[in-house]
Parts: structure tokens; sequence; C-alpha cells
């Protein structure tokens, strides 16, 4: 259950902006704050552009308004993610949704519970996609047939998106070299001549733009359209104990999910302030999409084909994962 993004990310969601970003961590273990009246409840998430809602959420005062306040906690991925969650070290955290069905498939006893990121749906104009090189002689999914592709994980969302990819233009992905480079790695990889193609997320998408590089296909997309790509859950253990909390931040989180999907300039704004992208590359930064409401037939199209792909070790039980 490696990962992100998404990841995020992302993706993924997503760990383009990992290795440049900090979190804006706030301390605290949970439980009840005696001067506001307010709970305190820990969230675990990578510190990258998807997760913004959250940050502009708690700047809004939408959690605070149902007696929450959040402290984020920064990981690398979903690896520290899903057991610090399940262990109780975050009561909440976020991850794609392949390492959660993973995890669920596995019996690990995790519950997702709020909407997390989706793709724009628009072909050429989603926060992902597969690109070459400006000069590559590669048109489409199908010429990347014996060619090195980076991913950022190996048997994880990206693999089964950019097999999608490659299935739909007609290749036969297991022709397909696949590699796992880290997402802030694969630009200059990518412009050196190290691989062949790289699946990238925001903001690597963008430096691979800047570096002359284009797009080939956008595999979320060739997943399902508008797929939704990453939530955010807890344990199982939590979610029983504490039906009133998780109710608490569904709607604060559905709140700022709303909010930031129509304020992108506020997203942009307050992005700089837990993360050091800058400011310049933001600005060319396609951000995804944070509708309210998971996409249940999108997702139910992911699990089929990571099924395919081999990487689940029983079916996924969508009803138990699934708020």
């Amino acid at each position: 259950m490696r990962r992100l993004f998404v990841g995020l990310t992302a993706v993924s969601v997503l760990a383009a902006a990992t290795a440049c970003g900090s979190s804006d961590d706030s301390g605290g273990s949970g439980g009840s704050d005696a001067s506001g009246g307010t709970t305190e409840v820990k969230v675990g998430l990578i510190p990258i552009v998807d997760v913004a809602p959250l940050y502009l959420g708690q700047k809004k005062g939408f959690f605070e308004e149902r007696g929450l306040k959040l402290s984020f906690s920064s990981a690398q991925g979903g690896a520290a993610i899903v057991p610090g969650v399940v262990s109780g070290q975050f009561e909440f955290g976020f991850s794609n949704m392949t390492s959660l069905m993973i995890a669920q498939s596995n019996n690990v006893p995790v519950k997702a519970v709020a909407n997390g990121i989706a793709s724009t749906g628009e072909v050429g104009k989603d926060f992902e996609a597969l690109t070459v090189k400006g000069d590559s002689p590669v048109k489409s999914a199908k010429d990347l047939e014996g060619k090195k592709v980076a991913i950022n994980t190996l048997k994880n969302i990206n693999e089964t998106a950019v097999r999608a990819s490659v299935r739909k233009a007609g290749g036969d992905p297991d022709k397909v070299e696949l590699v796992e480079l880290a997402f802030d790695q694969m630009p200059a990889a990518l412009d050196a001549g190290r691989i062949e193609a790289a699946m990238v997320v925001e903001p690597a998408l963008a430096t691979v733009k800047s570096q002359g590089g284009r797009e080939i296909a956008s595999p979320m997309i060739d997943v399902a359209p508008k797929l939704t790509v990453a939530m955010y859950f807890t344990s199982t253990k939590y979610a029983q104990e504490h039906p009133e909390m998780v109710k608490k931040f569904q709607e604060a989180t559905a709140e700022s999910l709303s909010y930031a999907d129509s304020h992108p300039d506020e997203v942009r704004e307050i992005v700089t302030t837990y993360t050091k992208i800058p400011a310049d590359v933001l600005a060319k930064v396609t951000l995804p999409k944070w509708p309210a409401e998971p996409n249940r037939a999108a997702i139910e199209e992911l699990a089929k084909l990571g099924e395919a792909d081999g990487l689940f070790k029983q079916t996924p039980d969508l009803d138990k994962l699934l708020p």
C-alpha cells in the first residue's frame, strides 16, 4: 500500500509537491478544547494541491462552525496515512481510491467518509497526463509498447490508468515497461531521455509543459469520465464509536469542497501557505475538480480495471468502503 498523491494526489492521489512542500502542522492529538468548546481532530495528508479545500475550509470557519478544529499532520504518502488512521494516530486521512480499495480487500478496517478530488473530465485539460518530449515520435499511448514509462508507484492507481490509456488506444499494456519514479523527478528524467514517457500530475505536469513536453493521453479520464481519484477516510472503529464527529467532518468537508471548486484563486493562494510551490508555477497549474459526492460508477470501473490488473487480494467491497 505504497503511495498518494495523488497523489494525489493524485493522485492522488500524488507526491509531486511533497519533496518541495511542508505541512502547516498544528499539533494536537484530538479531544475537546476546553477553551473553545471544540473538538480537535488530526488529519493525515500529503501537502499537495489536492487537499487545499481542507485548509481553505479551516480558514473560512466551516469546521469551527460545527465544533471541529483540524490538526494537519504531514505524511509522505498513503503508506504512512492508512496505518496511521487505523492505529488511531489520525482520526481522518487522505488517500487515492486504489490504495483504499487495496486496503479494504486486505481486510484493513478503513471507511471512506468524504469526497477528495476528481478528474476534470476534459481530455487535455486535466490535472494529470501521460506526457512525452516535444520531439518524441510517440503520437498515442499505443506507441508506448516497448517503451519505458514512469509512474509514481507500481501496482496502484497510476498503473491502472496508464494501462487503460494504452488499451483504449489499441495497444497491449503488458508490452509497456513501467518504471517507478517520484513525480518531482519525472520532468528531468523525461527531458534527459532516461524515460520515454511519464504519467505526471500537477505541478510536475506544468513543469513538463514548460520544457516543451506534450500530452498524449489523459489516463484518469480513460479509466472513467470524471473519475473520483481520492477520498478522505477514517477507521471503521472510529466511524462506529464517533458517528457524530464523522457527520460533522463530512458536512464541513462538503462545504469546503464546494467553496474550493468555485474559488480557484483562493485555492492557489492557500496552497502557498502549506507548500513551497512557487506562485508562478501555481498560476499555470490545472486544478482538479472537488465535487461534494464521489462518483460511484467511476469508482466501480476503477475497481474492475484494478482487479484485471491483479491489484487486489480479493474483490473490494465498495458497499463497506464507501459512505
